[in-house]
């Protein structure tokens, strides 16, 4: 064989193996069980700590056709995470990620310092009691996409709950493990759609394949958009309430808003509330009491719910997380460890999508005739309210309950954390009412001890602590 065949020889063997490899990779990489550990995550950078539980991100194909694929990040629970409940948690918008907002700034195990380089253990992570699987829905938010352009101008409800479905029936496929655990879903926000919406379906989907595929155990939502007129009437009475608007504007408001939508209201009433803008002056309608960030950072021109210009805060530590989960999630080697489909040169990670929110579709005034349909299916339902909310505020969600006229099963009262008020709860025949005392929009962020407490009583369906009085004797 001369020299120049060898060469040819060789160059056709390493063609086969190359071949078989991705032959076999490809084959591996179908397989359910096997893709699960493709999705764990070895190596987050900035983690310079150790934990005892294993996290998993990645994607899930919804729509083959188009090529819709929805991106998660999935943390097992801190202790036991096979007896543990699995927990979905969807952000708002529309628009806005859950990696951004529930996971990095609220209930997720790890949170970013100011650098937008390192991470630090978030003592009241809610994976302390149970497994969290956070969602970036629908494509176009995060780090999910599509391969069809237009799927970003044409999301909506309808299809954001069917292919959440989708997602969950593809997922309990890769993680047959927890088919079989208790599951919740919880969120806040225009997530007050999401939630009950996906329930919804899963319910409809168990009934008409004649069994429980989804082991659905109830579901929570915080802060939410539940119905416009109602939403608007509360939120405009609080804003002039605790002083933030004049007399002539509060009238205003309700006379050219009250039956507007809060995802496609008029130019009118969005003028009208350009001028309660100004009168408010530099504040954080997400939580009145506290200062916004000052850091030269434009946040996309929505709030998870609504579409006013004001930024996510924090009490008693760093108001501009937002920034640095937008440094870290756009460093290349943290996406290479989430598993970030390949882009070129990077993916271009966002909080929020303004494209998706601008073209939301169907977006439906109430979500009330959802909550009863599934007032009747024995779900735990829960609703809770940050109490310094100015966007959709307690008085909203109070109308909202109201609206429902469910029986009072247990009076208003306070509930209690460290013997301290922690809020107020009354309980209905099929739903609980929980407030939160000095907690903004986002809950978990301001006041996350709080929130893990709620967090256990949602899941153990118990209700919320009263006072323990101790004696010295």
């Amino acid at each position: 064989m001369s020299t120049f065949d060898l060469v040819v020889y060789i160059l056709f063997l390493i063609f086969v193996a190359k071949l078989q490899f991705v032959s076999c990779r490809g084959s591996f990489s179908s397989d359910p069980s096997n893709q699960q550990q493709l999705d764990k995550v070895l190596d987050l950078p900035g983690q310079s700590f150790n934990v005892s539980f294993a996290s998993y991100s990645g994607y899930v194909t919804t729509n083959k056709e188009s090529g819709r694929a929805l991106f998660y990040w999935f943390f097992e629970s801190v202790v036991d995470p096979s007896s543990k409940p699995l927990v979905l948690w969807l952000n708002g918008g529309p628009g806005c990620s859950s990696v951004a907002f529930g996971l990095a700034e609220e209930i997720g195990p790890f949170h970013i310092e100011k650098d937008g380089k390192s991470l630090y253990l978030n003592p009241y992570s809610w994976n302390e009691v149970a497994n969290i699987l956070f969602l970036d829905s629908p494509v176009g938010v995060g780090f999910s996409y599509s391969n069809t352009s237009s799927d970003l101008l044409s999301n909506g409800d309808e299809r954001t709950a069917a292919e959440n479905l989708e997602f969950l029936l593809q997922w309990f496929d890769r993680f047959p493990q927890y088919k079989e655990n208790d599951f919740y879903i919880t969120g806040e926000s225009y997530a007050g759609h999401y939630v009950p919406q996906l329930s919804q379906a899963i319910v409809r989907h168990n009934h008409n394949t004649g069994e429980k595929v989804i082991n659905l155990k109830g579901f929570m939502v915080g802060n939410a958009l539940t119905d416009d007129f109602h939403d608007h009437l509360g939120r405009f009475e609080f804003m002039w309430s605790v002083g933030l608007i004049s007399d002539q504007t509060f009238k205003r408001l309700n006379i050219v808003c009250d039956f507007e939508s809060f995802i496609h209201s008029s130019e009118l009433c969005e003028k009208v509330q350009d001028i309660a803008e100004e009168e408010m002056g530099d504040i954080d309608l997400y939580s009145i009491y506290t200062p916004p960030c000052k850091a030269n950072f434009s946040r996309p021109n929505h709030p998870q719910s609504g579409k006013r210009k004001f930024g996510i805060l924090r009490i008693a530590y760093d108001p501009c997380t937002e920034e640095h989960s937008t440094v870290y999630f756009n460093l290349p080697e943290v996406q290479r460890a989430l598993h970030v489909q390949d882009k070129s040169p990077s993916f271009k990670w966002e909080t929020c999508s303004d494209l998706v929110s601008d073209n939301w579709k169907d977006s439906p005034r109430s979500v009330l005739k959802v909550y009863r349909e599934l007032l009747r299916s024995g779900l735990r339902i829960w609703i809770f309210s940050g109490d310094t909310d100015a966007v959709i505020p307690v008085a909203s969600t109070r109308y909202s309950i109201d609206s429902l006229k469910l029986p009072t099963v247990g009076p208003w009262r306070a509930w209690y954390d460290d013997g301290q008020v922690g809020g107020w709860t009354q309980e209905y025949d099929g739903l609980t009412f929980v407030t939160v005392r000095g907690a903004g929009h986002e809950v978990a962020l301001h006041k996350p001890k709080q929130a893990l407490t709620l967090f256990k009583s949602f899941l153990s369906g118990n209700s919320m602590p009263k006072l323990d009085l101790f004696s010295d004797s």
